[in-house]
């Protein structure tokens, strides 16, 4: 399987590595696996309650290079972003800019389901809460 160079720069670059408080109110953590591949994402974003903007975002993953650049990349896309702007992202847009391989979409829908956890986390902690 070929990787494209995205991947590549993704893995052995990761941007956004860490961990932020997960007990302040103005972090939301989201943590998700995939069983059957064996990779754990936790995302955290550190949002400005004035604002909604995500200041930061942090990523540990365990997992293969796919699911560690769909992580970095997501991290990337969310800073600066409103909550509501990020809930937008897509695994469709981390799979077209990654290039993934079909075998690796699970990758981009965990970083996809990793952001709306984590923003669930942070309007949960600040009942902001929605239904949709």
């Amino acid at each position: 399987m070929a990787y494209s160079g995205k991947v590549i720069d993704h893995y052995e670059n990761p941007r956004n590595v860490g961990t932020l408080d997960k007990d302040a109110t103005t972090v939301g953590t989201g943590v998700v696996g995939a069983p059957e591949c064996g990779d754990v994402m936790r995302l955290q974003i550190q949002v400005n309650p004035d604002t909604g903007v995500i200041e930061d975002a942090k990523f540990k993953t365990f997992g293969c290079g796919s699911a560690i650049a769909s992580s970095s990349l997501a991290t990337e896309w969310l800073k600066g972003k409103t909550i509501h702007e990020a809930e937008d992202i897509k695994n469709t847009q981390i799979v077209e800019e990654l290039s993934l391989p079909p075998v690796k979409i699970h990758c981009s829908v965990l970083a996809e389901d990793a952001i709306k956890a984590a923003i669930h986390d942070y309007e949960h902690k600040n009942g902001l809460e929605h239904d949709d």
